[in-house]
């Protein structure tokens, strides 16, 4: 005999409430053993591998690559045998089973931006959502699961028939019965978004909000969903900008001697230059550590971080990522240059784990590469300062009285003014700019 168990989409941690599928590792009717990967999802920090509790046979997947699912939705259905399917019930009791590595569970409220449902989902994975058990923890169990948060449970919902006739059961929870009431909106008239067409408390809250004309697209146009890192991207520039009142300021400087020192160290011990300015950056924050903060806005409070994780810039083939180096301030220039190039090539690869895009205190952004002078580059949030490196070009310069050609490049700080005024700022940038201009001296002294 078997029994058909259901596998959930496990919570991811780090207030992700989401993943995209990106490929399947296997088909309906492949066999799998317990804690098999069987497909690979990307959040808005990596791309994770997710492995499955049940053994058996696949007997149903709940998506296809590119389908956005919530944490909680079904992903895969197993035929298993009864005595493996009671040995996982036991398991789950017990509270037992293999995890996500890098991932912890948190309480972090979810974004509410609608997704397509998939329609292969069917009014079942409901009932199966009733079932499963949440496990609070660091690391997060892979097949007793946190429901997401708009998730229902045949405990406490009622079923009421779908407007189009078919009498196909629309489950709803209380609160959404709640909700509805209270803006006026009528259930029989709005699209359930959850497994087998659940209305959420995000589809109520859509159809209560005015709804705009939704533009209609012009041969030739191409349209992109801002989900995934793009997504995330999108969500943190814009909240540095609604929240941090930033200033910028800049200086330009001689960097001769800076690329005499890079050659010297690199035939050496192959220190980059991205990590010599990453040395000076780390050098200057611990002489203004007013810099190397964040802002409670809850507790109206400035926290100054007695640790200095270094996040960088990296451009990737999925986007703009920014790894960071933690403690920083505990290595040698070497580390440091071996560190940077380390998250880098996981970065390009897309193999960082989330430890690795989160905790920074400080970002160095280096958009010489892209063949730019200058720029006013945005905070990461909730970060307080990012400095950015314009190419090194040649110059007219002023040196040892004489005009000379020297190679010069822009450095610019943009900082938020809540954690400090400007003194703080320019005495920063001009201690990293005289680094850059005598690299030999300052690195002598770190």
């Amino acid at each position: 005999m078997t029994r058909s168990a259901e596998f959930a989409l496990p919570d991811l941690g780090e207030g992700l409430t989401e993943a995209e599928i990106v490929r399947w590792h296997v088909e309906v009717g492949d066999p799998v053993v317990a804690d098999q990967v069987v497909v690979e999802v990307e959040t808005a920090k990596a791309v994770v591998d997710v492995p499955c509790p049940h053994a058996g046979v696949v007997e149903a997947l709940h998506g296809a690559a590119g389908d956005v699912l919530a944490v909680g939705a079904p992903l895969t259905t197993i035929a298993c045998e009864d005595s493996a399917y009671e040995e996982h019930r036991t398991e789950e009791r017990a509270g037992s089973g293999n995890v996500l590595i890098g991932y912890g569970t948190s309480s972090a409220p979810p974004r509410r931006r609608r997704r397509a449902h998939h329609a292969s989902r069917t009014a079942s994975g409901a009932a199966h959502d009733g079932s499963r058990t949440a496990h609070g923890s660091s690391a997060v169990v892979s097949h007793p699961v946190t429901r997401a948060p708009d998730a229902v449970s045949l405990n406490d919902v009622r079923t009421e028939p779908c407007p189009n006739g078919t009498g196909a059961p629309r489950v709803l929870s209380p609160i959404v019965r709640r909700l509805a009431r209270q803006h006026g909106v009528d259930l029989s008239n709005v699209a359930g978004t959850g497994p087998g067409g659940v209305i959420l408390r995000r589809d109520v809250d859509s159809a209560a909000r005015p709804q705009p004309a939704q533009p209609t697209q012009q041969e030739g146009e191409l349209r992109t969903p801002l989900r995934g890192l793009r997504g995330a991207v999108a969500d943190k520039l814009a909240r540095s900008r609604r929240e941090i009142p930033d200033a910028s300021i800049w200086v330009d400087v001689d960097a001769t001697r800076l690329l005499e020192a890079r050659a010297l160290l690199k035939q050496r011990s192959g220190i980059s230059l991205l990590s010599l300015i990453a040395r000076f950056c780390v050098a200057g924050l611990q002489r203004f550590p007013e810099l190397n903060a964040s802002v409670d806005t809850e507790r109206d409070e400035i926290v100054q971080f007695g640790h200095i994780n270094l996040g960088f810039a990296a451009q990737t083939p999925r986007g703009l990522m920014v790894p960071v180096v933690r403690d920083a301030h505990r290595m040698s220039t070497a580390q440091l240059s071996e560190a940077i190039a380390h998250r880098t090539g996981l970065a390009r690869e897309g193999d960082l784990e989330p430890k690795h895009l989160t905790g920074g205190t400080f970002t160095l952004n280096n958009y010489g590469v892209f063949g730019v002078d200058g720029s006013t580059p945005i905070i990461n949030h909730p970060e307080a300062a990012i400095l950015g490196v314009g190419r090194i070009i040649d110059k007219p310069w002023a040196f040892q009285g004489e005009l000379a050609l020297r190679k010069v490049t822009q450095l610019s700080l943009t900082f938020d003014h809540r954690v400090c005024d400007g003194g703080t700022a320019g005495g920063f940038l001009r201690y990293v700019a005289d680094c850059v201009d005598n690299p030999i001296t300052a690195l002598a002294d770190l």
